[in-house]
């Protein structure tokens, strides 16, 4: 009866691991984490050093800065406390520095997202000499700004400039672009949105690529026209890549400098927040630490606008 019936033997309980073996076990893993920690400093103390020499070090003798009255390349400074905030903010020139700010990157950073995301649904199609046209679009943002702000000064003169020669051309007078102050802002913002629009365009249009084309075909199914499924469907989904661009153009128009330096050397209606840092101290002011204190307030509102995109912006993103 039994004969049929397969047996196993039990299996034997593990040999207890002697005191020893444990011991030398804990030596072996306090060794391997020792090694590690050792790589990690070997690795990330280098660049740790110069993030705090050159990041962190100038950020706080800045602060201190912002504290004294003082000039460039003199030896004594005299110590005013918040002296520098108090005489800046209670000034009507810090309603004007704010306001062209906000203008100018409201301006800059909704134009260049919008324009972007527009050129990006054009090159996202399968056409011949699609390469080139992204490289084309993408091309004015690796320039220099100093290049092309001094370019475009060219075409905007209104006597010698190619726009000026144009709309004599049509029996138009070219307008003061350098003179008025309002024209001098719309000038800006009109070639910082032409050098930076590539750049936006080129993360949409990688946004939309990665984009399934299952979710687009079942939109199409259910009935859904062009305009329904781009609001429905693909913008949507694009709200990563919208909200990492929010953030980084938000900050580059806040700290644009180079262009507004090369087409309005005295920062006549476009004196945004550092480009008056840069005229106090280097542009016959004087008062390096009043630049200093709009350097600060220029990080401060860079922390304050990041960290508010951060908290209140990313939870409408819908990550897929």
């Amino acid at each position: 009866m039994t004969a049929g019936l397969r047996t196993t033997a039990e299996p034997s309980p593990p040999e207890p691991v002697a005191a020893d073996d444990r011991a030398r076990v804990r030596r072996a893993r306090r060794r391997r984490g020792w090694r590690e920690a050792l790589v990690f400093v070997a690795l990330a103390a280098p660049n740790l050093a110069l993030i705090v020499a050159f990041t962190y070090r100038p950020l706080i003798l800045n602060v201190y800065y912002s504290t004294l009255d003082w000039t460039l390349g003199s030896d004594t400074a005299r110590a005013v406390g918040f002296d520098n905030y108090v005489q800046f903010f209670s000034s009507s020139q810090a309603g004007d520095v704010f306001l062209t700010t906000a203008l100018f990157t409201v301006a800059t950073v909704v134009l260049s997202m919008g324009l972007g995301l527009l050129v990006a649904l054009g090159l996202n199609r399968k056409v011949r000499g699609a390469g080139l046209a992204q490289a084309t679009v993408f091309s004015p943002f690796v320039l220099s700004g100093v290049g092309v702000g001094l370019a475009w000064q060219y075409i905007f003169d209104p006597t010698v400039g190619a726009l000026g020669a144009v709309l004599r051309g049509f029996g138009l007078d070219s307008p003061q672009w350098f003179n008025d102050e309002t024209l001098s802002l719309v000038m800006v913002v009109l070639v910082y949105v032409w050098k930076n629009l590539g750049y936006a365009a080129v993360i949409y249009l990688a946004g939309l690529q990665s984009i399934s084309s299952d979710v687009l075909e079942a939109a199409a199914i259910d009935g859904a026209g062009a305009l329904r499924k781009f609001f429905k469907v693909v913008f949507p989904l694009l709200s990563p890549t919208t909200f990492f661009l929010m953030v980084t153009s938000l900050l580059n128009s806040l700290q644009a400098f180079d262009l507004i330096r090369a087409m309005t050397p005295l920062g006549r209606g476009t004196t945004t927040l550092i480009y008056d840092a840069y005229l106090r101290a280097f542009g016959g002011y004087n008062q390096a630490g009043y630049s200093a204190m709009l350097s600060t307030v220029l990080f401060v509102l860079l922390v304050v606008l990041t960290l508010v995109q951060l908290i209140v912006l990313e939870r409408r993103v819908h990550y897929r």
